[in-house]
C-alpha cells in the first residue's frame, strides 16, 4: 500500500504528533509500505538535503514543502498549494493526515478526500475551539467530508463527535513499544523523591502550574522527605520557569536539561520515582505513557486522555483539581509502600497500546476509507451484479 502521512508538524520539532507519525510510518513501512511524510515543518536552516530512505530521514521519504520558499515557516501558504499538487499527483492509496488544534495542511488534506481515500486523526482536545469549529462549517461544510474521522482517546473523540455526527469518529490511539522503555529501577536516595515531567514546555502543557504543584508539594514535605524535580522539554515558556525558580529558590532542587533524546529519558525514568502530567488539555499522553511502561506511578489530570492507561489508584492517580495533583504528589511521596504497589504493577501489567495491534487498526481505517470511495456495484435483473 502506498501511504502518505500529512501532517503540519513533524521533526525536528518535538511532540507527541511528530514522534507518534514517525514511529507509525517506520513501522508501515517494515512491515512492506511505501510510506512518505508529507510535513509543513522545515528543519533548521542549512539543513536542505533531500530526506530519503536511508539517510537522515531516520528511514523515511521526507517532503517538507516550505523549505525552499522565501521565510520558510510551517505557516507559509505555498505548503497548502504544494501539498494539494501533490496528493493529487502522488498515486497514493491511501492519505493519512494527522490534525492538531491549528492544523491548515492536515485539513487541507483532508479536503480532498473526495478524490483519495483519506483518514483522519485528530491528536488533540478540540473542545474549546467548537464554535471556531462550527463556524468554519457553515463555509466549508467540513463536517461532510467523506473521510474517515478518528481521535486519539474518547476523549479527544467526544468533541470531534459532536461536530461530525452522525458520522462515526473512531478511536485510533498511539501506539507504544513497552519493551523498549521497560527499565530496571536503580538505587535511590532513601530520604529523596525523584519527581520528572516530560512535556513541551508551552502554555497548553502548564508547567508554571507544575511549579507552583512542586513548591506547594516541596513545603508540606515532613523533615525526613525531600523532592527533587527534572522537567524535560524545551518550548516558549522556558523563560517564565527560570525566572519562577530563581524567585522562589527552587533552582537547588528543580532542574530542565532541555530536550533530551529517548535513551537519556529512560535513564531518568530508571532513577525516579513518580511521573506528573500537569495538562488537562491532554488528548492522549505520550510521554506518561512511557512512563507507565517504565515502572513509574502517573499523576495526572482526570480530564484528559491520560485516563485511556491509567485508572485511579492503580497505575497512578487521576486527579480533578491542581490541589488535588499535589494532594496526589504529596501522598506518593509520603507513602513509598503505595508508590512501590503501583510502580509494581505498572512493571507487570502492559498496557493494550502496543504497536503491532495499533498498526493493524490503522490499516482496518484505511481499508473503511478505501471502501468508502469504492465504486457500488451495479445492479441488473433481479438484483444481480453486473
Amino acid at each position: 500500500m502506498r501511504i502518505a502521512h500529512v501532517t503540519d508538524f513533524y521533526l525536528p520539532r518535538l511532540g507527541g504528533i511528530e514522534m507518534h507519525v514517525r514511529d507509525l510510518a517506520m513501522r508501515q513501512q517494515a512491515a512492506g509500505h511505501e510510506v512518505e511524510v508529507i510535513t509543513s515543518s522545515p528543519r533548521p536552516a542549512g539543513e536542505r538535503t533531500p530526506e530519503r530512505p536511508g539517510d537522515g530521514a531516520g528511514g523515511l521519504r521526507v517532503h517538507r514543502l516550505t523549505e525552499t520558499v522565501p521565510f520558510s515557516s510551517w505557516l507559509h501558504p505555498a505548503g497548502l498549494w504544494a501539498g494539494h499538487r501533490m496528493l493529487r499527483k502522488g498515486g497514493y492509496d491511501v492519505v493519512h493526515a494527522h490534525a492538531g488544534p491549528f492544523s491548515p495542511l492536515a485539513f487541507a488534506a483532508a479536503a480532498g478526500a473526495a478524490h483519495v481515500p483519506t483518514v483522519v486523526t485528530v491528536h488533540s482536545l478540540i473542545s474549546y475551539l467548537e464554535p471556531a469549529f462550527r463556524a468554519l462549517d457553515t463555509g466549508v461544510n467540513w463536517s461532510a467530508w467523506p473521510a474517515v474521522w478518528t481521535a486519539v482517546s474518547d476523549a479527544a473523540a467526544e468533541p470531534l463527535r459532536r461536530l461530525v455526527g452522525p458520522a462515526p469518529v473512531l478511536v485510533l490511539p498511539n501506539g507504544i513499544d513497552a519493551s523498549a522503555w521497560r527499565v530496571d529501577p536503580l538505587p535511590r536516595e532513601p530520604d529523596e523523591v525523584l519527581v520528572v515531567a516530560v512535556m513541551r514546555l508551552a502554555a497548553r502543557k502548564r508547567p508554571v502550574h507544575l511549579l507552583r504543584m512542586l513548591r506547594a508539594a516541596q513545603a508540606a514535605m515532613p523533615p525526613s522527605t525531600r523532592i527533587r524535580a527534572v522537567i524535560v522539554g524545551e518550548g516558549p515558556k522556558r523563560p517564565v520557569l527560570e525566572r519562577y525558580l530563581r524567585r522562589h529558590a527552587m533552582t537547588r532542587w528543580v532542574s530542565m536539561p532541555g530536550r533530551l533524546p529517548r535513551s537519556e529519558i529512560r535513564s531518568l525514568f530508571a532513577r525516579a520515582d513518580l511521573f506528573v502530567a500537569p495538562a488537562i488539555l491532554e488528548s492522549f499522553g505520550i510521554a506518561a505513557l512511557e512512563a507507565r511502561c517504565a515502572g513509574l506511578p502517573v499523576v495526572a489530570r482526570a480530564e484528559g486522555g491520560i485516563g485511556e492507561f491509567v485508572s485511579d489508584g492503580e497505575e497512578g492517580i487521576l486527579a480533578d483539581s491542581d490541589s488535588a495533583m499535589t494532594e496526589a504528589i504529596i501522598r506518593l511521596a509520603t507513602d513509598a509502600a503505595e508508590r512501590h504497589a503501583i510502580a509494581a504493577r505498572n512493571r507487570a501489567v502492559p498496557p493494550t497500546v502496543a504497536w503491532p495491534d495499533v498498526v493493524d487498526l490503522t490499516t482496518e481505517m484505511y481499508e473503511l476509507a478505501i471502501d468508502r470511495l469504492r465504486p457500488p456495484l451495479k445492479r441488473g435483473l433481479f438484483g444481480m451484479a453486473g
